[in-house]
């Protein structure tokens, strides 16, 4: 049994790199095997498809970050902070989603990140009405602004690191940015 697990590990870290440089599309059963030192056929039983493979190895580190980033109403700023220090250091991950996002028709839903979703909307929802945090905008458009606000000086996104490579530099000066933005979002009127 042991074998069997360490030998289901090297897939999925052999996965990690193929789909996070190729995405599911471009991705390689071949050179996942030939990566993880095991017969293309042992994948297929492990995991029955590419895509299959592709889910099991992005929710495996979303689950990761689900646990590692608490979300909490008394401090939305910490948890965008958070968010961020995790896109930046871990750009794998970034592309992992990107290519979701950029593959959806090619792979289903993941229940895990859908629900972890739907209770941060609800907690913002449940602010709003009891007038924490501003109610001029949606809780799932706000949920949205405050992660892309998070994950915009990520590797993946073309707009922070690509068009102002210097100020990506200062990791510093840019968390306290996103608790700026991220006040200042919450505190509109």
């Amino acid at each position: 049994m042991r074998n069997a697990e360490a030998t289901r590990e090297r897939i999925l870290e052999a996965a990690m790199e193929e789909f996070s440089t190729f995405g599911i599309a471009g991705a390689r059963v071949d050179r996942i095997a030939k990566t993880a030192g095991c017969n293309k056929n042992l994948i297929y039983i492990y995991f029955e498809n590419k895509e299959t493979l592709f889910t099991t190895v992005l929710e495996k580190h979303l689950d990761q970050a689900f646990e590692g980033i608490p979300f909490s109403l008394d401090d939305i700023s910490g948890f965008a902070v958070n968010v961020f220090d995790f896109a930046m250091a871990n750009p794998k991950i970034m592309r992992l989603l990107m290519w979701f996002t950029l593959e959806q028709n090619t792979v289903s839903s993941l229940p895990v990140r859908d629900v972890a979703h739907e209770q941060k909307i609800d907690k913002i929802s449940e602010a709003q009405a009891s007038g924490k945090i501003i109610s001029t905008l949606p809780p799932a458009f706000l949920l949205t602004s405050i992660m892309t606000i998070a994950t915009s000086w990520a590797a993946t996104n073309p707009f922070g690191p690509g068009l102002n490579p210097e100020a990506a530099k200062n990791h510093d000066a840019l968390r306290e940015s996103v608790v700026k933005a991220v006040e200042l979002l919450l505190q509109a009127k």
